[in-house]
């Protein structure tokens, strides 16, 4: 009997008891869809927070200083000289977060972000002009009371002509002179585009402090961010011989670690559901088994006829193979299924862009475990049914 011959009386005998066939796959069903659906979950997030850190930019260094003693802050001049002295660091701007509503005319706006910057913010944050202006370094060594404002700040309240317009945030006036292009697919109050940038000396002298206890910093290519990181810690420590009074956090090294804390909750998830795979291995023999009962005769009346051992082996096994491979089939059509449905309900009730993608390997890796588990699985039946002696399985009622 051939390969294809084995193979076709295979799918009649699966055929024949479409029921019982389908209860004993659905156990391998359960287990390839959990495991596809889980590890395309697993990829969703792990894009989903990439997408996010790119925003913030892989590539940079956020360092905050907390002082020590009547060293209260570095000089922005320090952090400038340190920058310029290390290839490994790229770009510096000032970063001070102003607590203060916008107000524009008699309206206030409490969810724009408002933020003082340097004339590098924009190249560093990779953002692009839309129209009029980005900050200029006269404008931070003037004090100048000027402001870039994004795109929803220009659409929502100045219905999209922002440049040249007066705006206020707490008592402090100023005008816009830039708008940053676009950045999200919808524009939304607190989003991506809903923020206002002036320039950092301006922000200063108009925040509580006066002074600036924050920076961002940019690395050459994401591959320096360990380095770069190292390198301002290093320089830091010169200056305040305290490790507590400064904070180097690298977009980079959060990525990595969430990458990965990700991978280790998806991992073990997709273990216990593989656990599903073994259960319904362990279904497939205990049908097979009851399947060589049933078909005691049959097994003689071949044998009787000059089948050797390895043919009835090789026929058992091969319909333990593809009861179990017709299973993993079915299970990534679901899995495919449910991982196009959680996408939609994800995005409906977080309106958030994470896409749960299985991954073509996982696929194929699920789809090789269930007809191995099959084969493993089916063996024993099979073996048990080469076996029987040829005139007991005649005698069988």
């Amino acid at each position: 009997m051939t390969f294809l011959e084995t193979f076709s009386l295979a799918l009649k005998n699966i055929a024949a008891s479409k029921l019982r066939s389908f209860l004993t796959m659905l156990g391998i069903i359960i287990g390839v869809c959990a495991v596809i659906v889980i590890v395309g979950l697993g990829n969703g997030m792990a894009g989903y927070m990439e997408d996010s850190f790119a925003q913030l930019g892989v590539n940079s260094l956020t360092v905050t200083i907390l002082g020590r003693g009547t060293s209260r802050s570095v000089s922005e001049e320090q952090m400038y000289q340190i920058v310029a002295d290390n290839d490994c660091l790229d770009l510096l701007s000032p970063t001070v977060s102003l607590s203060g509503s916008v107000k524009i005319g008699s309206e206030t706006y409490s969810s724009t972000s408002v933020t003082g910057v340097s004339e590098d913010y924009l190249a560093m944050k990779d953002y692009e002009i839309a129209q009029g202006r980005g900050l200029q370094y006269m404008d931070l060594a003037d004090r100048k009371k000027v402001c870039v404002v994004g795109s929803y700040v220009s659409q929502a309240y100045f219905g999209g002509n922002a440049v040249g317009q007066d705006l206020k945030v707490g008592s402090l006036k100023l005008r816009v002179v830039g708008v940053v292009a676009q950045q999200s697919e919808d524009l939304e109050e607190g989003g991506t585009d809903d923020f206002l940038l002036l320039p950092s000396s301006t922000a200063a002298r108009q925040s509580y402090t006066g002074s600036i206890g924050s920076y961002l910093v940019t690395v050459p290519d994401q591959e320096y961010a360990a380095l770069g990181k190292e390198t301002l810690e290093t320089a830091l420590y010169d200056i305040f011989s305290d490790s507590n009074a400064y904070n180097v956090l690298s977009m980079s090294e959060m990525l990595d670690t969430m990458t990965s804390m990700i991978n280790l909750v998806i991992g073990v998830l997709a273990v216990i559901a593989g656990i599903s795979l073994v259960v319904g291995g362990i279904g497939i023999m205990n049908i097979m088994l009851v399947s060589v009962t049933e078909r005691t005769r049959e097994i003689g009346i071949r044998k009787a006829l000059g089948a050797r051992e390895g043919v009835i082996l090789r026929q058992f096994v091969i319909e333990a193979a593809v009861t179990s491979a017709l299973g993993g089939t079915l299970g990534i059509l679901t899995g495919a299924l449910l991982s196009a449905a959680a996408t939609k309900i994800i995005r409906q009730m977080t309106e958030s862009t994470l896409t749960v993608s299985p991954s073509l390997p996982a696929v194929l890796t699920a789809f090789s475990i269930s007809a191995g588990i099959g084969v493993l699985f089916g063996y024993l039946p099979a073996r048990k049914a080469a076996r029987l002696d040829p005139i007991d399985a005649l005698r069988y009622d």
